[in-house]
């Protein structure tokens, strides 16, 4: 079933270098280093939760500072309002994050994506650390300044995927892609881990000295990244993908082109044949225009909403639902991820050896499905918790990761921009904007649902948004199905 010179001979394989090597794992931790932080907020949100209310209002709190001082300052007379606040810092983030990828997408098309990438992991863990350890070392607590903090975060940590997406597209070719990037987009999914680990490790000395681990290892990334990463092969004479993908008769055609999808058809050339050496930046949207673009954005949008909310909230939702302590709910969290990266990998080998990307998203969201009615109904036992929320995480976090990493990567090099790199970072700043657009609606949705209708809803909420996922991608489906059978 394979498509012809798939894996032909390994060919895609010999061609790697050490720099090669180098520029995934630089790429890979970078972008664990920003999710880590991420996770690190959804990780101690019931400590925050805490410290935000009065302390006779809770059990758990255990600062240890006068009662009367700390009941006539606190943020929230009940923990309802401070979750209800929680949800809103993730709502705030996701939209300034969506925001910013917008942007991010531009500039990283138009300047050194070292550059960027390194002033966002660096200014990025500035502010966390004064969000989070700074204001709580100086018992200075203030809504407005926490959610001023949280959408310049938002903004600065932007910068992160369309930079690391394109350096990817910039060095690797669409040959093994699908499992190329299956297994590097399990960034995300090491760096929530990682960032689990990390704040479950200081956590008992207060959820500030979690920012502070996180925000001390971010920074030190981006000095990695500033002075090691190659943003293409050209920097040190070694040819670039498209020169050497046109070297070879490869009898296989694009996993999308531009009669994939005639949503838009624009009246110009984005990449004249004199200037194919030396391509330009495309328009915000030329690249809105390129085939397949904005139907897998909305798609994407439904998909990171409910992907985001297990990111946002399932620590919480343990130890809500379950009465689990927060570090168990933590680490057992932690199998989402884990599910998200085998279905990632394995969903893009798959997609290779079809050489087709949306049949495959289509079974997984459908399977999807299922597993989220299982995972609803889950016993209060941790083993089986964690197998139900292993397999959820491997039918959506797969899904996800792909139409982040390879699919991203196959619209910024399909046939209409000619190989242009320029387009990659600006297509991809757009589907993952979209997306983020949905997963910030989403965040505030669930928090609305969960106080007024219960966990249950939550769930059926997620059904619904991933069965949407699946009907804005359908144009897509039936068309590479119809091509899968035609070419059998």
């Amino acid at each position: 079933m394979a498509g012809p010179g798939a894996f032909q001979g390994g060919t895609w394989i010999s061609r790697f270098t050490h720099h090669h090597v180098v520029v995934f794992l630089l790429t890979f931790f970078s972008y664990s280093l920003l999710h880590a932080s991420r996770k690190t907020f959804s990780n101690v949100k019931v400590s925050i939760s805490s410290q935000w209310t009065p302390t006779y209002l809770n059990k758990t709190a255990v600062k240890l500072e006068p009662v009367e001082l700390w009941n006539s300052s606190h943020l929230f007379p009940n923990a309802e309002e401070a979750t209800l606040f929680l949800g809103t810092l993730d709502t705030i983030f996701l939209f300034s994050y969506a925001v910013g990828l917008f942007i991010s997408g531009i500039i990283g098309d138009r300047f050194n994506m070292r550059w960027v990438l390194s002033f966002g992991m660096c200014s990025s863990a500035v502010v966390e650390f004064c969000f989070g350890t700074l204001t709580e070392w100086l018992r200075f607590y203030n809504k407005w300044f926490y959610c001023s903090l949280w959408i310049l975060n938002g903004l600065l940590q932007s910068t992160g995927w369309p930079c690391v997406v394109a350096v990817m597209g910039n060095w690797f070719g669409k040959a093994g892609r699908g499992v190329i990037f299956g297994l590097w987009s399990a960034c995300a999914s090491v760096g929530n881990i990682l960032g689990a680990c990390l704040a479950s490790s200081v956590l008992q000395y207060g959820y500030e000295y979690a920012f502070l681990l996180t925000a001390s290892v971010q920074f030190a990334g981006g000095i990695v990244i500033f002075f090691g990463l190659l943003i293409s092969p050209e920097e040190i004479g070694l040819p670039g993908v498209e020169e050497e993908e046109s070297s070879e008769d490869d009898p296989c055609k694009p996993l999308i082109n531009n009669t994939d999808n005639e949503d838009c058809e624009p009246n110009y050339s984005i990449q004249e044949v004199s200037t194919i050496h030396q391509p330009k930046a495309i328009s915000f949207y030329q690249a809105c225009c390129l085939p397949g673009v904005m139907l897998y954005s909305l798609a994407y949008a439904c998909l990171k909403l409910v992907n985001y909310s297990f990111f946002f909230w399932l620590p919480f939702y343990l130890s809500n639902n379950f009465r689990w302590k927060e570090a168990e709910a933590d680490k057992l969290s932690i199998w989402y991820d884990v599910g998200g990266i085998i279905g990632g990998t394995l969903q893009g080998f798959i997609s290779d050896m079809l050489q087709k990307r949306a049949p495959v998203l289509a079974g997984s969201l459908l399977l999807a499905i299922g597993s989220l009615v299982g995972y609803s109904r889950s016993p209060n036992n941790k083993t089986i918790n964690a197998l139900l929320m292993a397999v959820t995480g491997f039918f959506i976090g797969g899904p996800s990761n792909m139409i982040s990493a390879a699919i991203s990567a196959d619209l910024g090099h399909q046939e209409l921009v000619q190989g242009s790199s320029e387009a990659l970072a600006t297509v991809t700043g757009i589907v993952d904007g979209t997306g983020s657009i949905g997963a910030a609606m989403g965040q505030f949705l669930v928090s609305l649902i969960q106080d007024n209708l219960g966990w249950m809803w939550v769930f059926y909420f997620f059904i619904l948004m991933t069965s949407c996922t699946v009907l804005f991608i359908s144009p897509l489906i039936v068309r590479e199905i119809r091509s899968l059978v035609l070419r059998r």
